[in-house]
């Protein structure tokens, strides 16, 4: 049967990685090159073997390498001609030099597409900058959280951005704020997380609590499966007390999906407007301007505020600040103390 109209017929593809691809994880490679196929797709090819590297199996959290030769199944593609082009934006920049730009996110906008998001950040600031030759995410924020955000200019400085990331060599604090009186005393949260795909391909992290994880490390040293959950880390300071709220400076020493999100969740004091892990009774209280009567919010209140790293090419250290967003600062402005 042949393939129907306005998509790509499928075949066996070969692809060679290039330095634009170096040091990609496989997933996100195959993501990226299978733009319009869903991720439970991808990750089910990639756990039947179908998909080769260099002819052998390999592991969706491979790195790949220039020259790595990666087979790719037949799989159905948009057709890329019906895909519209990504709007060309520009974003407020707060550093920029010839190897990096950091701009300060808005909430709301996808640091890329997939997923159902038809183009993100980075996909409109290479529409809005056609001549540039390289524009590459170091690192990504969630959708709904805003603040500073890193995009290299060149292959270099990506790979020492990113290997800075990897070695928590940076310091990434954000602005928090959460339901209920935070307690002082809770200033480290020291708990593991695992990262599944609900049965509608969600991305979803939940925590992995002591005794589980003592449970699961048992069985793999019994030669059962890996245990689930990895170590993350986040550290926890009390900015403001209001009634019925706390802002929160956070800073994360692991970089893990949701990682802030989870953890304050898990201890019983979600993010304001987190529509994933968050008090939906609560959720819907400040988007109808119930909570604080009369004024409504209807995002989540997580800020990446500050972001100190070494320059990739001078070694300077770098410290980058980006006030709250207006919405933000307005509405902790109308909540009692």
């Amino acid at each position: 049967m042949g393939a129907p109209a306005g998509a790509a017929a499928p075949a066996v593809q070969q692809v060679e990685v290039d330095e634009g691809s170096e040091g990609q994880r496989l997933d996100n490679f195959l993501i990226k090159l299978l733009k319009g196929v869903p991720k439970t797709h991808v990750y089910r090819v990639i756990r039947s073997g179908e998909v080769r590297v260099n002819k052998g199996r390999a592991a969706a959290d491979t790195r790949l390498a220039i020259g790595d030769l990666v087979r790719v199944p037949p799989v159905r593609t948009a057709d890329p001609s019906a895909v519209p082009p990504a709007p060309a934006r520009e974003f407020p920049v707060v550093f920029e030099d010839e190897h990096l730009i950091a701009i300060n996110k808005p909430a709301g906008v996808a640091v890329h597409g997939g997923s159902g998001v038809s183009s993100g950040v980075i996909e409109q600031l290479r529409q809005a900058r056609p001549t540039a030759r390289f524009l590459e995410l170091v690192h990504r924020l969630d959708k709904e959280t805003s603040g500073l955000l890193l995009i290299a200019k060149k292959r270099s400085a990506l790979v020492a951005l990113q290997e800075q990331f990897r070695s928590r060599e940076t310091g990434k604090t954000y602005a928090a704020l959460v339901v209920g009186a935070w307690p002082a005393s809770r200033k480290v949260i020291d708990v593991a997380l695992h990262k599944f795909l609900t049965g509608e391909g969600e991305r979803r992290v939940r925590a992995v609590l002591r005794q589980a994880q003592d449970d699961r490390a048992l069985r793999q040293a019994q030669g059962d499966r890996e245990p689930e959950g990895r170590r993350s880390i986040t550290l926890v300071r009390i900015a403001q007390a209001y009634a019925g709220f706390t802002l929160l400076d956070v800073t994360i020493k692991t970089g893990r999906t949701h990682q802030i999100r989870v953890h304050l969740a898990h201890e019983g004091h979600p993010i304001a407007g987190d529509e994933k892990y968050g008090d939906f009774a609560v959720n819907k209280a400040l988007a109808r301007g119930e909570a604080v009567k009369g004024v409504r919010f209807e995002r989540m209140f997580l800020h990446a505020r500050r972001l100190r790293f070494e320059h990739p090419a001078s070694g300077e250290a770098i410290e980058l600040e980006a006030p709250l967003p207006a919405e933000c600062s307005s509405f902790l402005q109308t909540l009692p103390s």
